[in-house]
């Protein structure tokens, strides 16, 4: 399986706001940079969309390390948060319904693909590709053409 690290940042000017996500690819010496930006979202759809988007780019089964400042993220998985939700029908222990199960249900489904880790990084700490990640973000947060996050918008008229 090829190696692949990638590394993965959300942001959000408000929480809800316009928000954005940017991703850095690196194998055998090659790195791809993604963003987008949508005109109205949250920090933590922002950093499961980074990684989605990031898995969604590998086009056969690899071996992944993924590294994020998100714990929201990296602690559902690491700590298996995720698949007892899964298993509870979508309730967290305090019996609230998990939000963004839009995005953690296509999450699962592109982890199955690879072998993935996760690895949480500290945020605003100097580490350059997940400040270059953030820079990404931002930049994707203010462009002029932002996306609609249509799952977003839904769960807000429910």
């Amino acid at each position: 399986m090829k190696k692949v690290r990638i590394y993965t940042d959300g942001a959000c000017s408000g929480n809800p706001g316009a928000g954005g996500y940017g991703v850095i690819l690196e194998y055998n010496g090659r790195t791809k940079e993604i963003s987008k930006g949508f005109r109205k979202t949250t920090n933590n759809r922002m950093e499961l969309m980074a990684v989605i988007a990031a898995l969604s780019a590998l086009k056969e089964p690899c071996e992944v390390e993924v590294f994020s400042d998100s714990k929201y993220v990296v602690d559902a998985i690491v700590k298996e948060w995720v698949y007892t939700w899964e298993e509870k029908g979508w309730i967290k222990a305090d019996k609230k319904p998990v939000l963004n199960v839009d995005l953690w249900e296509e999450l699962l489904f592109l982890i199955e693909g690879h072998a993935v880790t996760f690895q949480w990084v500290e945020g605003h700490a100097g580490h350059p590709e997940n400040e270059r990640c953030d820079r990404l973000a931002v930049a994707a947060s203010q462009s002029k053409n932002l996306e609609i996050d249509e799952e977003y918008e839904q769960m807000q008229e429910a």
